[in-house]
């Protein structure tokens, strides 16, 4: 075999905090230049007014919920992909990769024609003001056509995590950065020759960013360097495949979609106690996202680890990578929280210097929260096992649970019908995570997930195949 076909096999040997450690720093360097590249669009069309920054606000609940539509096969394709590199099967990793490929560009295809078409009704039945309508429709219709080439480089990123690869797609990232930091001046001001397009230039420079890493992942695929090698006969669709690639991913794409949802449902919760409140939340929750980066990669990283492990049939080994991983993330963010917790209004005061009554209500929300910082990193690890054993619809119903039966129920009783008020809202926060963590670790020390082997029908499959072969021979 060729050495650019070879799998790292570092990920199913030697030390275990090694291997988390090789994949989870990438993965969260990779998250952070996402929030950079979404920071940069947020600074430079800041410039243009209320209007502007309007209209691209307007569009991001729209896009959330189409990148959701596309998550399931993403997650579907890492965990078939880390199992097929575990179990050393080649052919089928080239297989995933291609039917998933195809799959992921056809389904953005038809979203983007779709919401292309619809994208001015959708404005209209959103109420959006006439002085936001022209740019966010510009914006809109701009940023759906982009979707293909988002939603290639997502899964391009994905498929790569899965054979253990993690650091050429966060050297792709960092460039599509740079490029969108030099481009988004450029196309929004108008410079070096180029008319001012506003918040239409916005769009097209994220455009731009993200065909160049689509296309440049694309072909990093068909070039066979990273452990994938797909061929232009192997993206002919393969229906029996894709029915089961979708069985797979479609509860991620639920879990996410609901996850947005409900995420501005609670919003509209807390618009209700008044600007403060309101801008505590904010604070509050930059903070959060903060800690979910870290939680994220080696939730990712887990996945990979607890795939490739399970691929190759050494359960055990698989075992005591969610144990570590469970116990590393609970740690560290545990330490964080704490430290969260002692400077608490320091922290909000980075944010609302001249703002007392929002540093004092935000210090409130992060000391309530910030102890239950370890339970979000346990119950991510573990969720990251749920999906890499290919128990999607059971972290799909985890998830479902800690935020539509726990966290907004939590919210709202506590807010609206006892005397905490304002606070209720914000212990509902820590309270769901810890549940969340205790359902999931319920669910891990039953160890239903060590029987289920993705890989294992098809290899036998394959063997009986090879004996009636050898039989006719």
């Amino acid at each position: 075999m060729p050495a650019a076909h070879r799998f790292d096999t570092r990920l199913l040997e030697g030390p275990i905090i090694r291997s988390l450690f090789l994949l989870a720093f990438p993965i969260m360097g990779a998250n952070i230049l996402q929030i950079a590249y979404q920071l940069i669009d947020a600074f430079w069309v800041g410039r243009l007014g209320a209007a502007a920054v309007a209209a691209v606000s307007v569009s991001m609940p729209v896009m959330f919920l189409m990148i959701s539509a596309g998550l399931g096969f993403a997650v579907a394709g890492t965990t078939l992909i880390a199992q097929y590199t575990g179990a050393g099967d080649k052919k089928m990793v080239d297989h995933v990769a291609a039917q998933t490929m195809i799959t992921i560009v056809g389904l953005s295809a038809i979203l983007a024609a779709i919401g292309f078409i619809g994208t001015p009704y959708l404005l209209d039945l959103m109420g959006v003001e006439p002085d936001v309508r022209a740019n966010a429709v510009a914006f809109l219709r701009i940023t759906f056509v982009g979707l293909p080439f988002a939603f290639l480089y997502f899964m391009f990123q994905s498929l790569m995590r899965g054979v253990g690869q993690v650091t050429v797609p966060l050297f792709i990232t960092a460039g599509t950065v740079v490029l969108n930091f030099v481009l988004d001046p450029v196309l929004i001001f108008g410079k070096f020759g180029f008319p001012a397009l506003g918040v239409t230039g916005a769009a097209l420079s994220t455009l731009f960013a993200q065909g160049v890493a689509g296309i440049i992942g694309f072909l990093l695929l068909l070039s066979g360097r990273y452990g994938i090698a797909m061929t232009w006969e192997a993206l002919r669709p393969d229906p029996a495949f894709i029915k089961r690639a979708f069985n797979l991913g479609y509860p991620a794409s639920i879990e996410q979609s609901a996850r947005g949802l409900g995420a501005t449902v609670m919003t509209f919760l807390i618009t209700s106690f008044g600007t403060v409140t309101t801008a505590s939340y904010g604070v509050g929750i930059n903070v959060l996202n903060f800690v979910v980066i870290p939680a994220m990669g080696f939730s990712m990283a887990t996945s990979t680890l607890v795939g490739q492990n399970i691929g190759a049939g050494n359960v055990a080994r698989a075992e005591r990578v969610a144990r570590l991983a469970a116990l590393l993330t609970f740690g560290a963010l545990s330490v964080v929280g704490l430290l969260c917790f002692l400077f608490a209004s320091h922290i909000v005061a980075l944010f609302v210097p001249e703002a007392p009554e929002v540093i004092r209500e935000g210090a409130t929300f992060i000391r309530i929260v910030a102890w239950s910082f370890g339970f979000i990193g346990l119950q991510f690890a573990l969720m990251g096992v749920l999906r890499a054993s290919g128990n999607t619809f059971e972290a799909m119903i985890i998830s479902l649970v800690s935020q539509w039966v726990l966290q907004f129920p939590l919210a709202f009783i506590l807010s609206e019908h006892t005397s905490l008020g304002s606070e209720g809202l914000w212990w509902a926060f820590p309270v769901s995570n810890v549940a969340t963590s205790i359902i999931a670790g319920i669910w891990f020390a039953r160890g239903d997930w060590k029987k289920r082997r993705l890989v294992a029908r098809d290899k036998q499959e394959e063997e009986a195949r090879q004996v009636a072969e050898d039989v006719l021979i």
